[in-house]
C-alpha cells in the first residue's frame, strides 16, 4: 500500500511538471484535464427546454447560469421567460447563478442606481431561492450605438454595492468581465472598479467573473492568467467555451466551426485544471445553438436540440454514460 501511494504521488508530480512546461511561444501550456472534480462545470443558457433534455440530464451537472434583464420583474414577457427557466432549474435541483443585464425594452438606457435597486429588490423577492448573483453581465463590453449600453467601471461598482446590500445572505460575484483580444482596456476597467469599491467603503469581492472567449478560442491561456491575476481571489469562468460561428474570425464553413469548438472546449477544461487553485467554476455558454444566419453561435446542441461535437467533449469530460451519440452537422 505504501509503495502504491508513493507511485501515485510520483506520477502526479510528473504530470504536474510536464503540464507546466513552456510552449514554443514561451507561454505556459495547460496540462491535460483529468480531474473534473477540480472545478464545477455548468451550462449557461436562456432556454428552459434545456432542463427537459435527456442529453442535459445525463451530464449530472448541478449548476447553471441565466442572464436576466435587471428589470425583468417589471415586464410581463421578461418575467415569464425568467420564471420558466428558474422553475425548470429548481425542478432539476440545479443551483442557479443569475447575472443581471440591460433591459430588453430599453437596452440603450442604463438605470440609475436607485432604479437598479428598485427593480433588483423585486426580483430577489420574486425568486427567494436564488442565492447567487452577478450585478451586471460583461460590464466592460462597451456601448454599441442603438443596440445596448454598458456601465462605466464606477457605475458597475455602485450596482455591485446595491446588490450586496439588498441580498446580504447571497453570494454576490464581483465584476464580470470579457477578456477581449487586447486585454489592456480590461485591466484598466478592473483597476477602476476596485478604486471605486474602495471609495464606496464596500467589501471587495472574493469571487470574480471572467469570460475568456478571446483566449481559449485562440487556444491560448495568457489572457486568462493575466486577467485572473488582476482580479485576484477566486475566479469563476462565468462564460466560456468553443465558438461555432462568430463573424469572419470564427466561421463555420462546411461544419469546420463544430469541430473547432469541440477542440476549444477540451482546451478550456485543461486550462481550468491548470489553474484549479484559482478557477473553481466553469459555465459553458451555451446549450442551444443557432442557424447559419446566427451571428454568435456557441451551442452544444443545434437549433433542433441535436448534439454537436462540443456536447460529446463535455459528455466525456464529465464521464456521462452515453456519449456515443449521433452528432449534428449543423
Amino acid at each position: 500500500m505504501k509503495l502504491l501511494r508513493l507511485f501515485t504521488a510520483i506520477a502526479a508530480l510528473c504530470l504536474a511538471l510536464a503540464g507546466s512546461a513552456p510552449s514554443a511561444g514561451g507561454r505556459t501550456a495547460p496540462p491535460r484535464a483529468h480531474a473534473a472534480s477540480a472545478y464545477l462545470v455548468g451550462i449557461g443558457d436562456e432556454q428552459p427546454e434545456m432542463f427537459g433534455s435527456p442529453l442535459w440530464r445525463q451530464l449530472h451537472t448541478r449548476i447553471a447560469r441565466y442572464i436576466a434583464p435587471y428589470d425583468a420583474v417589471l415586464h410581463r414577457d421578461s418575467l415569464a421567460r425568467v420564471t420558466s427557466w428558474i422553475r425548470g432549474a429548481e425542478e432539476q435541483h440545479t443551483q442557479v447563478l443569475v447575472a443581471f443585464y440591460h433591459s430588453q425594452h430599453k437596452p440603450t438606457v442604463l438605470p440609475t442606481v436607485a432604479q437598479y435597486r428598485h427593480a433588483v429588490q423585486k426580483f430577489l423577492k420574486r425568486f427567494p431561492y436564488v442565492r447567487q448573483y452577478q450585478a451586471w453581465d460583461e460590464a466592460n463590453r462597451g456601448t454599441v450605438h442603438r443596440y445596448f449600453s454598458s456601465p462605466s467601471a464606477s457605475t458597475a461598482a455602485q450596482y455591485y454595492q446595491a446588490l450586496l446590500r439588498l441580498c446580504k445572505k447571497c453570494t454576490v460575484i464581483g465584476l464580470d468581465v470579457l477578456d477581449q483580444s487586447k486585454i489592456g482596456p480590461t485591466l484598466a476597467y478592473i483597476q477602476e472598479f476596485k478604486r471605486e469599491v474602495n471609495r464606496l467603503h464596500t467589501v471587495m469581492p472574493r469571487i470574480w467573473g471572467l469570460h475568456d472567449y478571446s483566449d481559449v478560442n485562440r487556444l491560448e491561456s495568457w489572457r486568462t492568467r493575466e486577467v485572473s491575476r488582476a482580479l485576484g481571489g477566486q475566479v469563476w469562468l462565468t462564460e466560456t467555451g468553443g465558438i461555432v460561428q462568430f463573424g469572419g474570425a470564427f466561421p463555420n464553413r462546411h461544419g469546420s466551426g463544430l469541430t473547432r469548438a469541440a477542440k476549444v472546449i477540451k482546451y478550456t477544461f485543461s486550462l481550468a485544471y491548470s489553474q484549479a487553485a484559482r478557477i473553481r467554476r466553469l459555465y459553458l455558454y451555451d446549450w442551444t445553438g443557432g442557424v447559419n444566419a446566427t451571428r454568435f453561435d456557441a451551442g452544444l446542441t443545434d437549433a433542433h436540440h441535436h448534439p454537436r461535437p462540443g456536447y460529446v467533449a463535455v459528455c466525456r469530460h464529465l464521464n456521462a454514460p452515453k456519449c456515443s451519440v449521433r452528432i449534428s452537422r449543423h
